[in-house]
């Protein structure tokens, strides 16, 4: 029997990553995965050999395109998280969205998997929330049937972003700078969960529904941080720091190495508040929801942990 083509778009992120590690070996696709992160696609070519691996920048138009030929389905990752400005999300939330729609409706693909975001229902007014929110109403207005995902605040191996961030900060400092109280509620949700999800939507029609995928837990940002702390059996001391000065320490720490773990946006994000409805998603999909305890436990004993170094090395924050 053929193997069904299934196109990963933003494949080196943390979904894409963990999708491809649990669709690895597998009989029923053939797997092509694209991303503009270079590096990324070279470690993980050996980390998933028979994937095919296709450096391109889906913000404009391209050779990429023709990889979009004989696909059945296309699981859109790729977006713009952070960044100072509001081009880049412009062109990485709403831009790549349409090229792929265009990818898409001309190679008559049958299924694609939008991945939005839950901010989407949240109280946020900001670049990314609103990029998000228009990238679905184009998702929405197409002719190509799909399937949308809002999942809040996610974490697992690969991750090198909100807690996979967190998580190498603990590794590295005794200290560990809390902003503000700590005290915001958040719902994780474990990567694999997420993945299983998208298993199971591989393999049935597409409704062009959207589903809102949230953690069960809700837990504060504080103490996800103090669970893997204890986890990994850290002894780590948190101090809360006022928001203000939380912030210029954030510009601090930019200026002397370059990278932004936070942009105030992301601050505000943070702090919001937002508590979001738990849908009936694991009767939905017949996918049992992981605590987070359990699933970071499960995340540092991976075959795939002992990478994070080498993948926060390459992350672009």
């Amino acid at each position: 029997m053929s193997k069904q083509k299934l196109v990963i778009t933003g494949a080196a992120g943390l979904v894409g990553m963990n999708l491809l590690a649990m669709l690895k070996g597998s009989e029923k696709y053939s797997i092509t995965a694209i991303d503009k992160d270079k590096e990324k696609l070279r470690t993980f070519e050996w980390l998933f050999p028979g994937v095919k691996a296709v450096w391109a920048d889906i913000s404009e138009k391209g050779e990429w395109e023709k990889e979009f030929s004989g696909a059945h389905s296309v699981v859109q990752l790729q977006a713009q998280i952070s960044a100072t400005e509001g081009r880049p999300y412009q062109k990485n939330n709403i831009d790549t969205v349409e090229n792929v729609l265009n990818a898409c409706e001309n190679n008559n693909v049958k299924h694609l998997i939008h991945f939005s975001s839950s901010v989407v229902i949240s109280v946020a007014e900001d670049n990314y929330t609103n990029t998000k929110k228009e990238g679905e109403e184009l998702v929405k207005k197409s002719k190509v049937p799909y399937t949308i995902i809002r999942p809040p605040l996610m974490y697992g191996c690969f991750d090198t972003k909100h807690l996979g961030f967190m998580d190498a900060l603990l590794d590295k400092s005794p200290v560990f700078p809390v902003p503000g109280s700590g005290k915001y509620l958040r719902q994780p949700l474990f990567v694999e969960d997420i993945c299983k999800i998208v298993i199971k939507l591989l393999e049935i029609k597409p409704e062009n529904k959207a589903y809102d995928i949230i953690g069960k837990e809700k837990i504060h940002f504080v103490g996800l941080v103090k669970i893997i702390a204890k986890e990994k059996k850290q002894k780590r001391l948190f101090i809360p720091i006022p928001i203000p000065v939380f912030l210029f320490l954030l510009r601090c720490y930019s200026w002397l190495t370059g990278k932004k773990p936070f942009i105030p946006d992301q601050l505000k994000a943070l702090t919001a508040g937002d508590i979001f409805p738990v849908t009936n998603w694991e009767d939905e999909f017949d996918v049992k929801y992981t605590p987070f305890r359990q699933g970071f436990r499960k995340t540092i004993s991976s075959e795939y942990y002992k990478y994070k170094k080498i993948f926060m090395k390459k992350a672009k924050h």
